[in-house]
């Protein structure tokens, strides 16, 4: 096996100024190691991780990593600057730069070696010691574990310390936390994770036993060690594998680099929740993150920036919510289709049905699709709470949605309720309670005083204001349409694309699903610009994949690949993954081309009976042909922008003056913004 790392991958003098400009200086030493086989192609992979997250550390470290069709042997260089370079970490620029090059298919003896420098990077002594080196041969000594370094006491996880022992010696029992670790590559920031998270464990004279899941699988902890275990500790950007091990425990739940950054406060928050008697409720349905998620810049709910916890949390509801919002508008759809719009005035079925009749059956449908409409904001309101403070939070979330309906605040006041009673709980929560009452606070008082001050407020306090500002915001709208058709096309067309998904496509997408449960010609023109414009997205990136594929990476043409099919299905997310890479270029592109395809939708009249659906729903869409059109175009005028945009920055000269526009390789633009 070649080694890791020699002299001519070390430069104690790295003068670059940015972290493209590092990336490239040292990359280029792998490229001359022949480790490397296409800079620009393997730049590409290194960007492409880097806007999934930063990979600075507190401590004066970066540690660009990734792995690539590029690579020929797992490769480690290392830079250090005196100037220090900003990798996105909260203390600052890093001085000591590693950049890791792992191949597509790397072994385990090399991902173990590389797993073990991850682990020494958590020792002062050893970041110290590379500080202080003057021979390039010394520090890549240093690195392969060949010269002396304080090592990292255990490998898969970890545990006792001082206080543990001294307190097993009194006869007592130390406080035990099992945690998992786990990052988008499995090589670097899990095993850091853990070793910080291990650290101070022994710092503060807890039990720490860590499961690494990393590239090369994961070795699961023990069940009698998670069942001896007080409180769990999850530091991940990945979804964690068979989760529901750890159910019925006080849960942390956190970003990998808050375990790195973090680990005494994680500590000490496990120590409060298991006092509080916070239990986490688990499904391996749940995906994500349990309650709270991480956030994108790996902090943890409790720590994100306000509105990357919002987000979250609207989307816990939003989630849970379109499943009736299918079921429930394309039943009304097929109601409407079969015994046309009068169904929805129609008598009970309960009172009657006949067997044979057409307009029965159709009004059995719309009757049964109302019924799964009446959820939605209950729901909505439910799962922002759920998503907030997990189980207890459902009861006032759900109670909060429905007097949202009983007030006439709709979608709206289905948001307030559920952020309302997810607050509300969290501050329950937070109050210390005795042991003997902790196993009915989630099911008993929890609930009971959480309701009753959800209700209190939402009846008297904000319910009536909210249904103005609903009613406000609806005749807003309505008042563009007719002569304004167009108009309102553009704006519900740029709201649906520009955060995909978000709070801004789901207040439109919620808009043009009320219109459907009292159905007028305006409301159905609303619901089919909505829906074409939010189909927009996800197709012309595809598209700029099939036609320019050297302006995106393997990884995007692969995502190109499978935005065919989730435009087609009016799955508008599927172009977040092109978004969150190139924020800049993507999103505006997009929204051009979403307000186009409104526009046109609303001037060629277009309808749609059906909520969702995309192109299997055209069946139900009237004038057929021109609604398609007009999606045709507007990703047409998407695809030009983002293909016209990329290309020009890939034209530009990098930072060390080497024009992009030389490449020939057909993956090898960075997709950072």
């Amino acid at each position: 096996m070649s080694e890791l790392i020699t002299a001519e991958l070390v430069d104690l003098d790295l003068s670059a100024a940015t972290k493209d400009a590092a990336a490239r200086s040292l990359a280029e030493r792998m490229v001359a190691a022949h480790r490397v086989t296409d800079l620009d192609g393997f730049l590409a992979d290194v960007a492409a991780r880097e806007a999934q997250m930063p990979t600075g550390l507190d401590g004066g470290i970066g540690i660009p990593h990734c792995r690539s069709e590029h690579v020929t042997a797992p490769t480690l260089a290392f830079g250090r600057s005196v100037a220090g370079i900003d990798f996105g970490a909260a203390d600052g620029p890093a001085d000591l730069v590693f950049l890791i090059a792992a191949p597509a298919g790397a072994d385990d003896d090399h991902l173990t070696i590389l797993s073990g420098l991850a682990r020494r990077l958590m020792d002062p002594e050893f970041t110290a010691t590379l500080r202080a080196g003057t021979d390039p041969a010394a520090v890549a000594a240093l690195i392969r574990g060949e010269e002396p370094a304080q090592e990292p006491a255990e490998e898969e996880g970890t545990a006792p310390e001082p206080g543990a022992e001294t307190a097993e010696a009194d006869g007592s029992v130390p406080f035990r936390i099992v945690a998992v670790t786990s990052c988008p590559t499995g090589i670097a920031h899990t095993y850091m994770a853990a070793e910080s998270l291990a650290a101070a464990g022994r710092a503060e004279g807890v039990e720490v036993t860590v499961e690494t899941q990393g590239s090369g699988g994961f070795k699961k902890l023990d069940p009698a060690v998670i069942a001896a275990a007080d409180a769990v500790i999850w530091a991940h950007d990945v979804e964690v594998r068979e989760r529901t091990r750890f159910r019925g425990k006080p849960l942390v739940d956190v970003g990998v680099k808050a375990g790195i950054n973090r680990p005494a406060e994680l500590i000490a928050e496990a120590r409060r929740k298991a006092e509080r008697g916070e239990i986490a409720a688990l499904s391996e349905a749940d995906g994500g993150r349990a309650s709270g998620d991480g956030g994108e810049d790996g902090s943890g709910a409790d720590h994100a920036h306000f509105g990357v916890r919002l987000r979250t949390y609207l989307m816990s509801g939003v989630s849970y919510m379109v499943p009736f919002v299918a079921a429930g508008g394309l039943l009304i759809a097929l109601s409407f289709a079969i015994g046309g719009y009068e169904t929805a005035s129609a008598k009970s079925v309960a009172d009657h049905f006949v067997w044979g009749e057409a307009d029965s059956w159709a009004a059995l449908l719309n009757q049964i699709g109302s019924a799964a409409f009446a959820f939605l904001v209950p729901v909505l309101a439910g799962y922002i709470a759920y998503g907030m403070a997990d189980r207890p939070a459902l009861v006032p979330g759900f109670v909060g949605g429905s007097i949202a309906l009983t007030v006439n605040a709709g979608f709206l006041g289905g948001l307030v309720a559920g952020l309302l009673a997810g607050a509300v709980v969290m501050a329950i929560q937070r109050v210390p309670v005795h042991a003997t009452l902790r196993g009915i606070m989630p099911v008993l008082v929890i609930p009971l005083i959480a309701s009753a001050v959800v209700g209190f407020l939402m009846f008297i306090v904000v319910g009536k204001p909210i249904a103005s500002l609903q009613n406000a915001l609806t005749d807003w709208l309505n008042g563009l349409s007719g002569s304004n058709a167009v108009i309102l096309g553009v704006v519900l067309g740029l709201m649906m694309c520009f955060d995909m998904g978000g709070p801004l496509n789901k207040v439109a997408y919620a808009f043009a699903v009320g219109g459907l449960a009292d159905p007028t010609d305006g409301s159905l023109k609303v619901m089919a610009a909505v829906m074409a414009a939010g189909m927009v997205p996800p197709l012309a990136m595809a598209l700029a994949t099939t036609v320019r594929k050297k302006l995106f990476t393997k990884t995007e043409r692969e995502n190109g690949r499978a935005a065919w099919v989730l435009g087609a299905s009016f799955i508008t997310e599927g172009a977040i993954p092109f978004a969150a890479a190139d924020p800049l270029r993507v999103i505006p592109s997009v929204m051009a081309g979403g307000a186009v395809t409104g526009a046109l939708s609303m001037a060629f009249g277009a309808t749609l009976r059906a909520p969702h659906g995309g192109a299997f729903v055209v069946p139900l869409i009237g004038e057929p042909f021109l609604y398609l059109l007009a999606i045709a175009a507007g990703t047409l005028v998407a695809t030009a922008l983002v293909v016209l945009l990329k290309g020009a920055r890939r034209a530009a000269p990098d930072p060390a003056g080497k024009a992009g526009a030389t490449s020939t390789d057909d993956s090898r633009v960075p997709v950072a913004a």
